[in-house]
C-alpha cells in the first residue's frame, strides 16, 4: 500500500475457535489492532468483526489470530468489499424495504 487509504473497505466476520483459557491473549490482540473487534463471546468460540483496507490485511488478520496460543482454527464466514464513499451515502427507506420506487 502507498500509505493512503484503499478506496475499498474490506468487511469480514470470523469464527475463532479456541480454549476457554485463550480469551485473554484474544483481547489482548484485538486491543493492538485498531480494525477489529469482538463482536459475540464465548466460552470456546467468538466471532470477530474486522472492517480491513483490503483482502491481505483481512488475511493478515486471520493469520494473526491463528496464531495466537489457544486458538485452534479461525474460519471466514463472510467478506465484503464495499467502497469506502457508498457507506457514507444516505439510504432511501424504499431501498431499505426493497420495494419499488
Amino acid at each position: 500500500m502507498n500509505g493512503t487509504l484503499s478506496a475499498d473497505l474490506h468487511i469480514a466476520s470470523l469464527v475463532v475457535q479456541h480454549r476457554e483459557d485463550a480469551m485473554g491473549v484474544l483481547d489482548e490482540y484485538i486491543d493492538a489492532v485498531a480494525d477489529a473487534e469482538v463482536a459475540l463471546r464465548g466460552a470456546t468460540r467468538s466471532i470477530v468483526l474486522c472492517e480491513c483496507s483490503d483482502q491481505y490485511a483481512v488475511l493478515d488478520r486471520m493469520d494473526a489470530l491463528r496464531a495466537l496460543p489457544g486458538v485452534f482454527n479461525v474460519a471466514l464466514v463472510y467478506h465484503h468489499a464495499e467502497p469506502r464513499d457508498a457507506l457514507d451515502g444516505q439510504i432511501s427507506t424504499n431501498e431499505t424495504a426493497g420495494a419499488a420506487p
